[in-house]
């Protein structure tokens, strides 16, 4: 540490350190200042974003419009966006479009980051490509759900894809792996009907 004869050679010390660093100085607190908030500005701009999101995408869910959601859609490439195209989706389903149905399904599965939603995703394309006889593909697109609260359901399509593929034993596995992993009740009574309809 410097040691100062006096007030002078102190005050002196100062100014030349301000002199010499200043500009640096008022230069980093402008860029501090100006970052926080150019992050705060951010952070606002996207939770009003998603709020927007949120906002359009109930008004298209209600309409039970499918052009209003095909807009919606191709305006979001978000999670609203993938929550629209599932909605379509069952719309399709609903109506016996299974072709359609499957497309939306497959553009949501390529656009979510979510891995809590791409197994509700990838069980209902299961679905649907079980529905047009697409047995190898249906298998394929379940072999993703390995683990966690979907287990038994894809356990439960493949032994519906495997039965009607004539492949009664790798049925029964199928369904006794999803019994295994602790479904819900339902769910536990309709493998148990499943089973016996493979015994009769």
């Amino acid at each position: 540490m410097e040691l100062y004869n006096n007030e002078d050679e102190q005050l002196d010390a100062v100014r030349n350190f301000f002199h010499e660093n200043g500009k640096a100085i008022i230069v980093g607190v402008v860029l501090g200042i100006g970052g926080l908030f150019g992050w705060r500005y951010w952070q606002s701009h996207q939770q009003q974003s998603i709020a927007a999101s949120s906002i359009s995408f109930d008004q298209a869910a209600r309409s039970n419009n499918t052009a209003n959601l095909e807009v919606f859609i191709q305006a979001n490439d978000n999670t609203y966006g993938v929550f629209a195209a599932m909605k379509l989706a069952q719309d399709l389903v609903n109506k016996d479009d299974f072709a359609a149905a499957k497309q939306q399904l497959q553009w949501a599965q390529s656009h979510t980051k979510d891995d809590n939603l791409l197994p509700a995703i990838n069980l209902r394309l299961a679905r649907i490509q079980l529905q047009e006889k697409q047995f190898d593909d249906a298998l394929k697109t379940l072999e993703s759900v390995q683990k966690g609260g979907w287990f038994a359901q894809a356990q439960e399509i493949r032994g519906d894809v495997l039965a009607a593929k004539g492949d009664a034993k790798g049925a029964r596995e199928a369904y006794n792996l999803a019994l295994d992993s602790k479904p819900s009740l339902t769910l536990k009574e309709l493998l148990s009907i499943k089973l016996n309809n493979l015994a009769a």
